[in-house]
Parts: structure tokens; C-alpha cells; sequence
């Protein structure tokens, strides 16, 4: 399974489900998720097969009107990506602050592992 799918999956029903990989249409009403896969630790076998699953660097961004909703919704899917043990997530920072200049939009980010 994909990363995307496996992402979506986990936390897809979260901020209405406006969950996006990427990047959101201009016109998507806040609150919404978008997340990205930013590295990872590639896997190799002697015998050159390639593995089903890879551990990849996912960063979350929740974008909001408030800073607080922001956080909520960033807790929301620590909990969510947690619960899903096929990800075998490992939670890499704290949601940290973010801010849009262009939207003035408050947001969170956050980094984790998935094995997917």
C-alpha cells in the first residue's frame, strides 16, 4: 500500500476530511490537513529484491483560523497515525507553530516515521 493511502486512511475523516498529500486547492476552506513525505531510511536486501514497505519521514501541516484548532486537529492525528499499528508510527517532533503570511492562516507541523 501506498504511503498516501496508508495516510489517508489512518487520519482521512479528520478536519472534515480535508486531508490532502502535498498541497490543498487555493480555495479549500480551513481547517485542513495537508502532508508530505520529506525522507526516510531506505531498505535494502543482499538478494536486490526491493521491500514492500519503506520507512518514510511524514510531515503533517494542520492549517486553521486559530492556533489552538490547529493543535487540536495536529493532536488528532498523533492519535490517529498511533493507533494504527500496521504504520508502526514513531512520533519524531512536538507539533510546532506556523504561521501563513499570504492566508493568515495559524498552523501545526509535525514530523513522524511510517512504515508503509
Amino acid at each position: 500500500m501506498s504511503v498516501h493511502v496508508s495516510v489517508q486512511a489512518a487520519v482521512g475523516a479528520l478536519a472534515s476530511g480535508r486531508v490532502f498529500p502535498l498541497v490543498a486547492d487555493e480555495d479549500t476552506v480551513v481547517p485542513y490537513v495537508v502532508f508530505q513525505v520529506v525522507g526516510g531510511d531506505p531498505m535494502s536486501f543482499i538478494s536486490g529484491d526491493r521491500p514492500g514497505k519503506q520507512e518514510r519521514r511524514v510531515q503533517f501541516s494542520v492549517w486553521a483560523k486559530t492556533t489552538l484548532e490547529a493543535h487540536a486537529i495536529a493532536a488528532q492525528i498523533e492519535t490517529a497515525l498511533c493507533a494504527t499499528a500496521e504504520l508502526q508510527t514513531e512520533v519524531l517532533t512536538i507539533a510546532v507553530d506556523a504561521f501563513d503570511e499570504v492566508t493568515k492562516y495559524r498552523g501545526a507541523r509535525q514530523d513522524f516515521y511510517l512504515f508503509c
